[in-house]
């Protein structure tokens, strides 16, 4: 059988063998050949951790899941021995049953208003606050901020006595004041000062010597540079701000006592029958309703949210 093809060699010298023609063959074809494999590692590798992803969002995603097909079933199919992932047959009547048993939607209301209120009041008492320790310096500030932090280290449940003799002193039991100023001026806003200030001490000096330059005072430098500047910051603030006031439980139990004025999380827990037994798909249904605008809120805002945890981590 005829070899394969041969070129005589340059200046008479070896033969050397003839290029195939499909283009792998030579040294200068190999940079091409590792390019291809390193990609495809890359491709396997890329689909590899998606699929560990997926994986891993299981036991976060299934409770969702229960909760919002559950609400679709009826009490014997949600209290049967094997459960069904899909309802075998789907039915909204839970929902309705969720607005004729009780004033959802003035306690939907109650809940949206008061959490729009106590993002709003925390946001600028905290931005105030931590510029105010970021950027001014006063005898004792160091010691003052400490002062401050220790009140992430106090439960809510040690202050909620005194807190009930003084509200209720003030005449203010049943009704909203407390469930908005409390949370303002009170414990919950001091991690939102701790991230402000995180961040404005981030800020360069030169933007303040810029605003000085141009007449602004210490307000109008805080209120036209540095506050529009936080807004990564913000966002971080208003998102757990506004989910610590939606699903507050203690203190609307200790300060309502009417159905019209109760919040979701009170009025939650409210669905039961006539022996005090639970009513669970009309509590799943009215949960997948009080879930669904905060879902919402932080798939929007969530890349602000991890901006904001980061940016508060970039000086001590």
């Amino acid at each position: 059988m005829p070899g394969p093809a041969t070129l005589p060699g340059a200046d008479g010298g070896p033969d050397r063998p003839a290029p195939s023609g499909d283009g792998t063959d030579g040294p200068r074809h190999a940079p091409a050949r590792r390019d291809r494999a390193a990609r495809s590692r890359r491709r396997w590798g890329r689909w590899a951790l998606v699929a560990l992803l997926v994986v891993l969002s299981v036991p976060f995603v299934f409770p969702t899941w229960w909760m919002a097909t559950s609400s679709l079933k009826p009490m014997s199919e949600i209290l049967r021995a094997v459960p069904t992932l899909w309802p075998q047959d789907p039915s909204f009547a839970a929902y309705g049953e969720v607005f004729r048993l009780q004033p959802f939607a003035q306690q939907y209301w109650n809940s949206l208003y008061i959490a729009a209120l106590v993002t709003v009041g925390t946001i600028l008492v905290s931005s105030m606050a931590g510029y105010a320790f970021a950027r001014i310096r006063f005898p004792g500030a160091n010691a003052l901020f400490l002062l401050v932090l220790v009140g992430l280290l106090v439960p809510s449940e040690v202050t909620i006595v005194p807190l009930f003799r003084m509200v209720n002193s003030l005449g203010l039991i049943d009704t909203h004041w407390p469930l908005v100023v409390i949370p303002i001026l009170g414990a919950p806003s001091v991690l939102a000062t701790f991230i402000m200030r995180q961040f404005f001490l981030g800020l360069p000096g030169e933007l303040e010597e810029a605003g000085r330059m141009d007449g602004l005072g210490r307000w109008g430098i805080f209120w036209r540079i540095a506050f529009p500047l936080s807004r990564s910051a913000i966002s971080a603030v208003a998102i757990f701000t506004f989910l610590k006031s939606w699903n507050l439980y203690l203190e609307p139990i200790v300060y309502l006592s009417s159905k019209d004025r109760f919040t979701l999380p009170q009025a939650l827990t409210q669905y039961v029958d006539a022996y005090g037994g639970p009513m669970w798909n009309v509590q799943l249904a009215a949960t997948t309703l009080t879930v669904l605008p905060v879902l919402a809120v932080f798939l929007v805002a969530q890349k602000q949210f991890v901006q904001g945890l980061a940016h508060s981590g970039l000086k001590g």
